[in-house]
């Protein structure tokens, strides 16, 4: 039977482009991404920065680490503690001490990522004076850079400084230089010190302290966010292999609506095969055949586009600040087999569904000439399509009753519409009729023949429109599972944020480094406000004995907060949060008012606290509350305020800006604090949309062609029967749209669905916010499957009737 594959695949050349095209794309994408993968696994270690010159970096702890009996856990500590005085004294018996200060500096017209620096340190990166000189008093800086140039004054929230000097950039900060006495104003504690001695004797003199000595390239645990390298390529594979995985599951889907559509196009081909004396085996094995073909010479083409491709991606995620500058792709060929394999897989298992139709085609279907189809719904249909369905709705409901938070995850909320697209999608030919009578019922009533005509075609060939609505159903429904998912979990966060903020004003900090005590005496001074100052910190807690858990924690007075904050609580009270409590979430392990739970605090101190109120789950942004005795070495970042009696809200809000900081009203809190998806889900979003759409695009050109050309007598008898060329023309062109319209219907009803469950499950967890639907892109996305559906039909069309209408009528399949 390969030698009628070979002749069948020349002949219907047609029929498998669009697989072909498909396959390939998809090969070259998972060649792409496994490079990218075997790449980032192979990543250089991250060499030390602003300390590459320093002999001995002594840090103090930043680590918490505790025992259990699968060994230790840790977690970085959110307020690292300082180098002890006492050993300080100690290092400077064996040489120069230097402590090192970082602060986040705004200059009015700098880089928006400055960082101050005592200039004592600027000798260990190394940095050199390339103009100017060091800075020597308190209002002198020195600067990276050409941003500004020395005897220029600069207003900074730090005060108006001037510039003296410059040192050429690095490339990893944009920095400013202060003497290290100003250094030591602005940022009080020194977390670690460079000292200029023996390794040997720094360890000797530190010993059974918590202490880290660094050396070596582990000299770059110094330097600012030192794991921003892994974690960048960390969130990059995510991104890549969720990709990847929509690449593959697009491309079954594309391949075996192709192969069916084919399959059922060719029934009185197979039926003469049969009549020949053809088994069914040889038939299946005719149609296995072409799909190897197909597959072997795709999955070539496709590793050829992948190895092109791969540079250009490792660019891209640079560029886009998804990988780190030196981030390239590397010599391997393990992607390439994986590729190759994997897409000839993919053409093999999107084939067997219509390899076992084509074996049950019988003798006599070479004898049919009807073109309405029956028996559309298989057993196998059914039974694959029910079991689907059945299992997304029975893991929903599961979700919601065990762990309602699963369903905001992103990896829940990307992976479950791949379930109910594959479910409606086996189910769409019981959909399609009623679907279709239902859109062109208004068309169909209009004066004249076509709107009944379209409608009727379309309900007719009930395969041809599951076939071309399936590709369309696909790109809408992840679409609007993706973006609607994502719209709804951040409306959900706004919601609660608007809820819980009971304050009239909400004042915060010009720069990143918190109120100094000054500025927040003088907010609390302010006449007719109520004030709560809070500040961002963490406690961690063991839970099931052997997990370490980090849970965000603001540390407040539970006066002013009770006054200014309306907490989501299931159980106890704000006002009862003293010294000796906490306030904890329903996702805790232990959260029963009244219990004690151990927890060791943001720098690493373990306490026992009582639990004073429990709040609902939430989003999973309710962290913890503490009092400030709590809270050690944090500094207030917020500061909410509520009006007393009598108060004049303009007066309050110009005392508060007099005071310091910038103010918000609720409403313009609300606003600014509305959550933005980050940058890696955002750009994996568009990577796998981008992908949805394009293999949309390329199976509604391939199946818009195949069921046109296979049409071409239908539209000649309409010809002999008095319509005109454009009259067809509308015609073809009304029962693409129409199409598309079914398989946007399909996939909202896909993208309604999941949002729904997330809905669902926001409810049970206490926020009720709206279901919000990307309708723009929703319609972007359709009409750009309009559009190729109807340039893809028409165009073989007003071919074909180029010819006489008795010609095409007569002729041959």
């Amino acid at each position: 039977m390969l030698s009628v594959a070979l002749r069948t695949l020349r002949t219907r050349w047609v029929t498998f482009v669009g697989s072909f095209v498909a396959l390939s794309l998809g090969v070259a994408l998972l060649a792409v991404m496994g490079l990218a993968l075997a790449s980032s696994l192979d990543a250089p270690e991250r060499q030390p920065e602003r300390f590459a010159a320093a002999p001995v970096v002594v840090q103090g702890q930043d680590t918490l680490s505790v025992p259990t009996p699968i060994g230790d856990r840790t977690q970085k500590l959110v307020h690292p503690r300082a180098v002890p005085e006492a050993t300080v004294g100690r290092l400077r018996e064996l040489g120069t001490v230097v402590a090192d200060r970082s602060f986040a500096v705004r200059a009015a017209k700098g880089p928006g990522d400055l960082v101050g620096h005592p200039w004592s340190t600027a000798a260990f990166a190394p940095y050199a004076i390339d103009a100017g000189r060091a800075p020597r008093a308190a209002d002198e800086v020195v600067v990276t850079g050409d941003w500004a140039r020395p005897g220029e004054r600069v207003t900074t929230d730090r005060g108006t400084v001037t510039v003296v000097g410059t040192v050429a950039s690095r490339g990893f900060e944009d920095a400013v230089f202060y003497t290290d006495a100003r250094a030591a104003e602005l940022s009080p504690t020194s977390t670690q010190v460079v000292v200029t001695a023996d390794a040997a004797d720094v360890r000797a003199a530190v010993e059974g302290q918590d202490l880290q000595v660094l050396t070596g390239t582990d000299r770059r645990l110094a330097d600012a966010d030192p794991d921003r390298d892994s974690e960048a390529l960390t969130a990059m594979n995510a991104m890549f292999g969720t990709a990847g995985g929509v690449t593959a599951f697009v491309s079954v889907f594309v391949v075996a609506s192709t192969f069916a559509f084919a399959v059922a196009q060719r029934r009185r081909e197979f039926g003469l095969l049969r009549t020949a004396g053809a088994t069914p085996g040889q038939v299946r094995r005719m149609v296995f055949a072409e799909a190897l073909v197909v597959g072997v010479l795709a999955s070539a083409a496709g590793c050829v586009l992948g190895a092109y491709g791969a540079p250009k991606l490792a660019a891209w995620v640079v560029d886009g600040g998804l990988a780190p500058s030196w981030f390239t792709i590397g010599d391997f060929t393990w992607p390439y087999h994986m590729a190759f394999w994997t897409g000839l897989l993919v053409a093999l298992l999107g084939v067997i569904a219509a390899s076992w139709r084509a074996g049950r085609t019988g003798p006599t279907q070479a004898l049919r000439e009807a073109s309405v189809d029956t028996k559309a719904m298989t057993w196998g249909r059914w039974l694959f399509g029910a079991g689907l369905l059945l299992t997304a709705a029975v893991t929903l409901g599961l979700a919601l009753v065990s762990d309602p938070g699963e369903l905001l995850h992103r990896k829940t909320y990307v992976s479950r519409p791949m379930l109910l697209i594959t479910a409606i999608a086996l189910l769409a030919p019981v959909l399609v009729r009623p679907l279709t009578r239902l859109i062109a019922w208004l068309p169909a009533q209009l004066p004249g023949a076509g709107g009944m005509l379209v409608r009727e075609n379309a309900a007719a060939g009930i395969r041809r429109t599951a076939a071309i609505a399936a590709p369309v159903l696909v790109t809408v429904a992840l679409a609007g599972s993706l973006l609607g998912a994502t719209a709804t979990l951040n409306e959900a966060k706004a919601t609660e944020t608007r809820e819980q903020t009971a304050a009239s004003f909400v004042v915060t900090p010009a720069g990143d480094a918190g109120f100094d005590a000054a500025t927040v005496r003088k907010l609390k001074a302010v006449k007719g406000a109520v004030v709560s100052a809070t500040s961002s910190s963490a406690v961690y807690v063991l839970e099931d004995g052997v997990a370490l858990i980090k849970s965000e924690a603001r540390a407040a007075d539970a006066g002013p907060l009770a006054a200014t904050v309306r907490l989501p609580l299931a159980a106890g009270k704000v006002s009862d949060l003293d010294d000796d409590s906490i306030i904890v979430n329903e996702e805790w392990e232990k959260h029963t008012v009244g219990q004690r739970v151990d927890v060791w605090l943001g720098n690493g101190t373990k306490r026992s606290l009582r639990i004073a109120a429990v709040m609902t789950t939430g989003t999973g942004n309710n962290g913890a509350y503490v009092t400030p005795a709590n809270a050690p070495g944090a500094r207030v970042d917020r500061v909410d305020v509520s009006l007393a009696d009598g108060a004049d809200p303009s007066a309050v809000s110009a005392a508060l800006t007099k005071a310091g900081g910038q103010v918000f009203t609720k409403d313009q809190w609300v606003q600014a604090s509305y959550p933005e998806t980050n940058r890696t889900t955002r750009y994996g979003f568009i990577l796998v949309l981008g992908i949805a759409l394009l293999y949309t695009g390329i199976s509604l050109a391939n199946t818009m062609v195949m069921a046109t050309s296979d049409r071409v007598r239908d539209l000649a008898v309409l010809r002999l029967a008095g319509a005109t060329q454009w009259q067809v023309l509308r015609l073809v062109a009304g029962e693409a749209l129409m199409v598309v319209a079914v398989g946007g219907v399909l996939g909202l009803l896909v993208a309604g669905l999941n949002l729904a469950g997330m809905w669902s499950a926001l409810g049970l967890l206490s926020v009720w916010s709206p279901v919000e639907m990307p309708w723009a892109e929703l319609g972007a996305t359709v009409g750009a499957c309009a559009v190729l559906a109807v340039v893809f039909s028409v165009a073989p069309a007003g071919l074909a009737m180029r010819r006489r209408a008795v010609e095409l009528a007569g002729m041959r399949e």
